[in-house]
């Protein structure tokens, strides 16, 4: 019960600092922030109420609004000069549905000739987290530092990430992704001050939660 509750409010919180964040770039940011709110929001809405068991049909219906967030607020952060591979809007019809598993595996086939491509890692991430039921796997985790090594300069993998530990009520995890992107980001980034004030926010929530204490 605790551990739900903790989720909603890393959610509002979460939301908050996307509105400051956001705000200061370009209008496509807009996007995101629409984007990555209903994201997380269906997170925890297919995860259900705390202490409530959910109903199968809300679950699906929880991960198609899910997916739909995703792919949104991960292309919100491309502008491509040439289309998307023919993988990665398929993968994306999969994703909308909230069929997360399909989604992964044609991912996955498609950065087998395409290795180089971070919106493809960025998207398998996402996918592999929604599959999971919006827990970060070791196989995600994987996936978002493949996306940040070909660009170390985007902030899109620590981002996400941060985000679904949050959405998944692991605290201290987004605080230390976010901490990370803070430390290797240029001090006139746009996304700098947002997110400080952020991790000043988690670090408060930390400190006044014992259970986070020492993880």
């Amino acid at each position: 019960m605790i551990g739900g509750w903790l989720a909603i409010g890393a959610l509002a919180l979460a939301a908050f600092a996307l509105a400051v964040l956001l705000l200061k770039l370009p209008r496509e940011g807009m996007t995101l922030f629409g984007a990555v709110l209903v994201f997380g929001l269906a997170g925890y809405a297919w995860q259900g109420s705390p202490g409530q068991a959910s109903a199968p049909k809300g679950e699906a219906d929880a991960a198609s609004g899910q997916g739909e967030a995703m792919v949104e607020g991960r292309a919100a952060l491309f502008s491509r000069t040439q289309p998307a591979p023919d993988y990665l809007v398929t993968s994306d019809a999969f994703a909308r549905r909230g069929k997360f598993a399909d989604a992964a595996n044609l991912l996955q086939r498609g950065l087998a000739d395409n290795p180089r491509d971070v919106e493809s890692w960025l998207a398998l991430g996402l996918a592999l987290v929604g599959h999971a039921d919006g827990f970060v796997t070791p196989a995600a985790v994987q996936a978002f530092g493949r996306a940040k090594a070909i660009d170390p300069g985007h902030p899109g993998a620590e981002y996400f990430l941060g985000f679904a530990y949050l959405q998944s009520g692991e605290i201290v995890a987004a605080r230390n992704v976010w901490q990370g992107l803070l430390a290797n980001s240029a001090p006139e980034a746009p996304w700098r001050e947002g997110l400080e004030a952020e991790v000043a926010r988690l670090n408060d929530m930390i400190a006044r939660a014992p259970m986070l204490q020492g993880q």
